[in-house]
């Protein structure tokens, strides 16, 4: 037990810590989502059969392993498509994060305001039996869920609000919706709640109101025209008032906890919140770590890689006797041996430092591109021989190569090749007289009237063109007809050099 616990506590690194903290995140921010939802039987639902899916791991159960490891990659489409608006607004509130900050100072204190003007509208339109709906945008966007309205932008007031929902008003029958104490729109339309059967005979403010909360954290309130009551929707429920002093104790608390605890994230009451979550999102993340990810003991195993040489100089010739693959022995756990591709692999030698002459390149780890969770033992054969040398600018000739004979009542007139003088790279032991180039062979058998081609060129191994790219030459043939005694003459010469 304790030669466990020792290895365990050997093999746990640096690179772990942060794994588990990146998971046990995530783990914690679904948990608070499906809390946050009516989903939790989903939640438990998902969790036995993970559950189910580990000991199948631990006790090797191959078929229920391979049935449940189908069975969740379905799964995760299918929580996409279910949960598809809920995902959406949780990337929405990641986008919007950088803006907390910012809005949290300008509301700080300033919701007193919007409170005391909001309460006192509310009042009015009741005694009035004056229909409105009133939303206060939380930290979710709202432009993609609202059509429709006026931009306004102006400072809350009870007057400038009894001017919108006056029945003479073109957007009294839409919605106003109130953004960091400011009006920025009225006369919006909302999404209509689908369980809008809970209302019975209400009209529709009430299934715009509960619409939009279902899908935000908006607080949206609520005048009925008929019996001027007033309704509260948020986080897809609804609360009916007495009065507008329980409404102003309500968005008191709503303010509190969507913009003033934005700038308190790092309070102590903060941290005690959400305690059962947290725990059992360390549980769960440990766990799944120790499953998949905790290095037990390990494995040696070899590979046959390739060897790529790198940043070799066109100004340079290594000979072609170098090595062109290895046999590497690395050693990890079985589980990090599972999650990389070994075709991937491959010895990586840079040549940009070389020198004349022969020479001998130790190959080493970081010339292998693997994981950090696997180590390299050693190298078969541990180092490289290689012989460089430099490669100097020559002019060499370029010589015709022909075959066969001019077909009988033909001479050569001429034979030429543009260019006649190439510029190569080769090495200091040989001159231009010693680099022979020629064309590829032209069958004068086949030409009978005077025609220019390009032609390939044959050259020394040893040589090489800039860009290492041989050019094209052309080659130009001029015939005439023979004369008396010309057959001879014009074939002088037919399968040799010019």
């Amino acid at each position: 037990m304790s030669d466990t616990i020792f290895s365990f506590f050997k093999s746990f690194r640096v690179q772990d810590v942060f794994d588990i903290l990146i998971i046990t995140s995530l783990i914690y921010m679904t948990l608070i989502w499906f809390k946050n939802t009516a989903s939790r039987l989903v939640l438990v639902g998902i969790s036995l059969l993970g559950g189910v899916y580990i000991l199948a791991r631990i006790f090797n159960l191959y078929l229920t392993t391979l049935v449940l490891q189908g069975f969740f990659t379905i799964l995760i489409f299918a929580l996409v498509v279910i949960f598809q608006e809920d995902i959406r607004r949780f990337f929405e509130r990641l986008a919007t994060l950088r803006n907390m900050g910012k809005s949290s100072r300008k509301a700080d204190g300033a919701y007193e305001k919007t409170v005391e003007a909001i309460s006192e509208s509310v009042a009015e339109f009741t005694s009035k039996k004056t229909g409105s709906l009133i939303v206060i945008q939380g930290e979710d966007p709202l432009d993609r869920h609202i059509k429709g309205g006026y931009q306004i932008k102006g400072d809350i007031s009870k007057p400038l609000l009894e001017s919108i929902f006056d029945v003479h008003s073109h957007g009294h029958d839409g919605a106003v919706i109130i953004n960091n104490n400011k009006i920025i729109k009225f006369g919006c339309h909302l999404p209509l709640s689908p369980s809008s059967e809970r209302f019975g005979d209400f009209g529709l403010r009430h299934t715009a109101a509960l619409g939009l909360c279902e899908l935000t954290d908006a607080l949206c309130i609520v005048v009925s025209e008929e019996r001027g009551t007033i309704m509260v929707a948020q986080d897809g429920k609804t609360t009916y008032l007495k009065n507008a002093v329980e409404l102003r104790v309500l968005m008191e608390r709503y303010f509190e906890t969507k913009i003033d605890a934005r700038s308190k994230i790092l309070t102590k009451k903060r941290f005690r919140q959400n305690t059962m979550e947290k725990a059992i999102a360390v549980v769960l993340a440990l766990g799944l770590w120790f499953v998949f990810g905790h290095q037990k003991e390990s494995v040696q195993r070899d590979y046959i890689v390739p060897i790529e040489y790198r940043k070799v100089s066109q100004d340079w010739e290594i000979e072609e006797s170098r090595a062109t693959q290895a046999t590497v022995t690395l050693m990890g756990s079985s589980q990090a041996f599972s999650l990389f591709d070994p075709n991937s692999i491959k010895a990586s030698i840079d040549l940009s430092s070389i020198v004349e002459g022969r020479q001998t390149i130790m190959l080493s780890s970081d010339m292998v591109n693997i994981p950090s969770n696997i180590t390299v033992v050693k190298f078969k054969p541990d180092r490289i021989l290689i012989a460089a040398h430099r490669l100097y600018q020559r002019e060499v000739r370029v010589f015709i190569d022909t075959s066969g004979h001019l077909p009988a009542g033909y001479d050569i007139r001429k034979i030429t090749v543009e260019p006649e003088i190439l510029v190569v790279l080769a090495p200091f032991s040989l001159t231009g007289n010693r680099i022979y180039i020629t064309t590829e062979p032209i069958d004068l058998s086949e030409v009978t009237a005077s025609q220019a081609m390009n032609m390939r060129l044959v050259y020394p191994n040893r040589i090489r063109f800039k860009n290492n790219q041989a050019p094209l030459v052309r080659v130009t043939i001029e015939v005439e007809r023979a004369q008396a005694g010309g057959e001879l003459r014009g074939n002088k010469g037919a399968g040799s050099k010019h």
